[in-house]
């Protein structure tokens, strides 16, 4: 894609040190953003982007006089912000910055993170606990009850395998949608 182009969380944090008016766009979910964030950053978690979404940002942006000329897209581990770009490739007229390696290699590289008083488990985490729960449960009851628990196991190995070969999480998806991933009602990460 012709408006998108990368920065090693080095170079990131050199230039995040040397220029408070960086536009960081946040895909994270609410509550791994209020778990530890830099700031200022803008959430605007994946599951909630789309044109609008992100046409409703641009014109707090603006209204802030805010530069929307680059936007450093942040995400756990890299992830996310790719498909964040997939995702606005056609409605925004702006030059996408992925942050390589996310908030991960950002706190690697040294960058000073704000921790929040929610101390949330990283989606990324969350997806292993679930599947490997599921299909130890899979194996169990397959064992216990009846062998067509079994195939739970097997429906979880081939949505990992999915998502391995297409990039994509269903189970990530479905689980940022949850509770615990939503902001909580004191919050006031921005």
């Amino acid at each position: 894609m012709k408006n998108v182009t990368r920065i090693s969380a080095a170079d990131f944090v050199n230039k995040f040190n040397n220029n408070s008016n960086l536009t960081i766009v946040d895909v994270r979910t609410h509550a791994e953003i209020e778990s530890e964030q830099l700031q200022p950053c803008h959430p605007l978690p994946l599951q909630e982007l789309n044109g609008s979404s992100f046409d409703a940002l641009l014109n707090t942006l603006n209204q802030n006089n805010q530069p929307c000329d680059h936007i450093y897209l942040m995400c756990q581990s890299g992830k996310r912000a790719e498909i964040a770009v997939e995702k606005l490739a056609d409605t925004a007229n702006c030059q996408f910055v992925i942050i390589e390696g996310g908030m991960n290699a950002v706190k690697s590289a040294g960058a000073k993170v704000h921790k929040g008083s929610r101390n949330v488990i990283s989606l990324e985490r969350q997806v292993r606990i679930a599947a490997g729960t599921l299909v130890m449960t899979g194996v169990a009851l397959g064992s216990l009850v009846n062998p067509y628990f079994y195939y739970l196991s097997g429906f979880v190995g081939a949505g990992l395998t999915f998502a391995g070969i297409t990039d994509t999480c269903g189970m990530a998806m479905i689980l940022a949608r949850l509770p615990w991933n939503k902001a909580s009602s004191c919050s006031s990460a921005a």
